[in-house]
């Protein structure tokens, strides 16, 4: 009914997907005009929290854990639990990553790297409750592969994110595939001694907001895959994916190059009349005569 007072399950269901549609960085600039309009903290905090927790962990946020620092080269990076799962994403340099491949059962996050695990307070975005972590939160059995993997991984978003990547390898307990994200995600099956070779599958997600000639949002995602022989090192697996996101970012640049000539072809060059408007002239055309009072 028009006029209608929107529920509370209403309204937290708009806030919710407003939330979800957050521009990189720009969080906290919709989660506060969210708060104005919704004008409700004890709804809001109810409602929206489950948003806000996952797009914290779609979006890889980075965190501090406190008297945890962890540098490789300029940059630092981290890791999780049982096969494989390798992130990094272009933030500010931090310790850790929060995403749901090194969530665990209780809420809580595990930092292989750091061997510590952690509370995280997704509305202060702050990590609460470091402790060391349990036996039972890594994977002994592919530990050494996954520091050979956290290594190489270093070294290619040393090289490519200078200054503002954050990668981390993890290895999630009790499945079958490997994980590798750079903002984008890399599954790789554990080697199992009977295959001779591996598709290892990806998929990239591009996110960019622009809003200095205008507000244009971009997003794209793409999926790849790329063969590891067995007896690959971590390092050509490393570099099979190096090549597969940067002819992806490659094409992405290409494409927006042309833009502005594809959205020429698709304006009407045009009226009807086939001749341009007189503005200057405008009171004595019909449509003026049409408008004039009666």
């Amino acid at each position: 009914m028009i006029g209608a007072e929107l529920s509370d399950a209403e309204k937290t269901k708009i806030a919710s997907d407003i939330v979800l549609q957050s521009p990189p960085g720009e969080f906290n600039e919709v989660f506060n005009d969210v708060r104005t309009l919704l004008n409700d903290d004890t709804l809001l905090d109810k409602g929206c929290l489950e948003a806000v927790k996952q797009y914290n962990k779609s979006q890889f946020v980075t965190v501090k854990l406190d008297g945890v620092e962890q540098s490789v080269g300029s940059f630092k990076c981290r890791g999780r639990i049982s096969d494989f799962s390798c992130l990094s994403s272009n933030f500010s340099v931090v310790v850790t990553l929060v995403t749901e491949h090194n969530e665990l059962s209780d809420g809580r996050f595990v930092d292989p790297k750091s061997q510590k695990t952690f509370k995280y307070d997704h509305l202060r975005k702050e990590a609460v409750e470091v402790h060391p972590v349990g036996s039972k939160e890594l994977d002994d059995k592919h530990e050494q592969w996954r520091k050979t993997l956290q290594k190489e991984v270093d070294e290619y978003v040393h090289e490519h994110f200078y200054k503002t990547g954050v990668a981390a390898v993890f290895t999630p307990l009790h499945k079958e595939k490997t994980i590798i994200l750079w903002r984008s995600e890399w599954h790789l099956p554990l080697f199992d001694g009977k295959a001779t070779t591996h598709k290892c599958t990806g998929k990239l997600r591009l996110q960019v907001h622009y809003y200095e000639d205008g507000n244009v949002q971009l997003i794209s995602e793409k999926d790849l895959s790329v063969d590891a022989d067995k007896e690959s090192s971590a390092k050509d697996i490393i570099q099979a994916i190096c090549e597969a996101e940067s002819a992806y970012q490659i094409a992405i640049q290409e494409s927006q190059s042309s833009m502005e000539s594809t959205f020429k072809t698709l304006r009407r060059q045009l009226p009807v009349t086939r001749s341009k408007l007189d503005w200057l002239k405008c009171h004595s055309y019909r449509i003026m005569q049409d408008v004039k009072p009666q």
